[in-house]
């Protein structure tokens, strides 16, 4: 299996032998009941969908109940698929411990939202002169062209919506596993809020130590 669903619980630090302090994320990963497997003959592709966060069935809509209950899988939040060609049987639990200690993960998450935001906070620009007389503080400066195309060109950095989009953060290392508490400490930051929803999957393609 490649993936579980998970919620951020938040950052906090370890130390190691030598002293040095480690940023680290807890994860709650899991269990995740698996509702369906598609197969490549009948759907075109091989996955298994997998359910997390149990609620009350009358919070859900009568489409996603029916769904639930045609697998016996008691009503859930959020469904979720993971490509895999691995054969699982529905409502089978899979939890944190298909990690272990030094695995690496991908975490996908949804980054905070900050609204709408100008260049130098949202693309770092520098700004104006902060000096007496000055009227060009914080706006990007000049953007178009003469005559020639006489236009802007598309791509060009400028205020707009920030944040609130799908991240993918690579290769984490996992520094922790707790089975009893469905805990997975991987170091370093990963994108979202406190109980924000994440998907956290083992990486695909490991960077090579240069």
């Amino acid at each position: 299996m490649s993936g579980l669903i998970g919620r951020k619980v938040g950052m906090s630090q370890i130390f190691e032998d030598n002293g040095i302090a480690v940023p680290v994320t807890v994860l709650e990963v899991g269990p995740c009941p698996v509702v369906e497997v598609k197969s490549t003959h009948q759907h075109g592709y091989s996955a298994v969908q997998l359910a997390y966060d149990p609620i009350p069935g009358k919070r859900l809509s009568k489409a996603r109940l029916e769904h639930l209950k045609t697998k016996n899988v008691e009503p859930h939040r959020t469904l979720r698929e993971f490509r895999t060609d691995e054969a699982f049987e529905p409502g089978t639990v899979l939890d944190v411990s298909m990690f272990q200690i030094g695995d690496r993960v991908d975490v996908i998450g949804k980054t905070k939202g900050r609204g709408f935001q100008g260049v130098v906070k949202r693309h770092g620009y520098h700004g104006g002169k902060e000096t007496h007389g000055c009227k060009t503080h914080a706006v990007p400066g000049s953007i178009g062209m003469s005559a020639t195309p006489a236009r802007v060109l598309r791509g060009k950095k400028l205020p707009g919506h920030m944040g609130n989009h799908r991240k993918t953060i690579k290769n984490l290392k996992v520094v922790k596993v707790d089975s009893d508490r469905n805990l997975l400490i991987v170091r370093g930051a990963v994108p979202g809020s406190r109980n924000s929803l994440v998907l956290v999957r083992k990486t695909r393609k490991v960077q090579k130590k240069g």
